[in-house]
């Protein structure tokens, strides 16, 4: 199970490892961003997502009521059909199309989101080398 530290503040951000453990990234809430976001750290690289992605993604797993794939990828590439990462570019979600809120750089939900679901117990995540699923904590 991931655990995280911190309390998601920008200044006590959220420290995170991705699904398979091999990356060590930092997210917080930016409720006065427009629209209010949440920034993911990792390198020097700072991404951003729809704040409300955490509940939209937690009611998606629920209705889904099974395990799916992650599927994470970068914007540029297409992402695998029946993944978490498709759900968050799809014209069917809540949005109608893309979490990600930096053009360029709107991918990798499916990397990036499904730890911080675990850490806030919403979700229930495989921390397997490749391939990994999640699952809502009813």
């Amino acid at each position: 199970m991931t655990t995280a530290t911190g309390t998601g503040t920008r200044e006590d951000p959220w420290v995170l490892r991705t699904p398979p453990g091999t990356s060590e990234y930092q997210m917080y809430r930016d409720e006065g961003a427009d629209p209010p976001a949440l920034v993911c750290v990792v390198g020097k690289t700072t991404l951003a997502y729809r704040l409300r992605a955490i509940e939209d993604l937690q009611a998606m797993l629920l209705a889904h009521g099974d395990w799916i794939s992650l599927g994470s990828a970068d914007e540029q590439k297409p992402a695998p059909e029946g993944t978490v990462e498709a759900w968050a570019r799809s014209e069917s979600n809540p949005l109608g199309g893309f979490y990600g809120l930096k053009k360029g750089l709107r991918g990798r939900f499916g990397m990036y989101m499904p730890p911080l679901l675990e850490a806030l117990g919403l979700a229930e995540l495989e921390h397997n080398p490749r391939n990994n699923r999640m699952r809502a904590i009813p």
